[in-house]
């Protein structure tokens, strides 16, 4: 039998299709799991209602459920709305090491510039408030002329 923590450990080595470096538990994207009788219900909450990665993330999750012979569904909760505050400090820095900006942790201020997470600089201009994805603005360091997203704060 498998215990509830290896089967929140597996599910949560899901990655997200958008961004392959993080998982779904470093997103916080994954929210936990619960018994309904004999089934698993894993529960996940996308980063925008609409997020077009759910569906590969839900069909990923209900593999990885059957891979270890789990009775399981999973349920997508929209409530409370996901936060960057749910992403791991694991998760920011995997973002960083990517090359993507990762979102400033605590309350949502006003953000002049983001720091380049290629060469560190503060001197960057925002290009575009969307980028490849909903959750990401596109940004240029001024110093050393790169373009980097940004995933924005939430």
């Amino acid at each position: 039998m498998v215990t509830d923590a290896a089967v929140l450990e597996a599910v949560g080595e899901v990655t997200d299709p958008e961004i392959p470096v993080l998982t779904i538990a470093d997103l916080g994207v994954l929210r936990g799991l619960h018994h309904d009788g004999d089934q698993i219900v894993v529960t996940i909450t996308p980063t925008y209602s609409g997020c077009p990665a759910m569906d590969l993330i839900r069909h990923e999750v209900e593999l990885t459920l059957q891979s270890l012979h789990v009775v399981g569904r999973v349920e997508t909760v929209l409530s409370p709305a996901w936060t960057t505050d749910w992403m791991t400090d694991a998760g920011r820095t995997k973002l960083h090491e990517y090359g993507i900006a990762p979102p400033s942790s605590g309350p949502v201020l006003l953000q002049l510039s983001i720091r380049c997470p290629l060469c560190g600089s503060p001197n960057t201009t925002e290009l575009s408030r969307f980028a490849s994805t909903s959750c990401k603005s596109l940004w240029r360091c001024n110093t050393c002329k790169e373009p980097f997203d940004h995933f924005k704060a939430i």
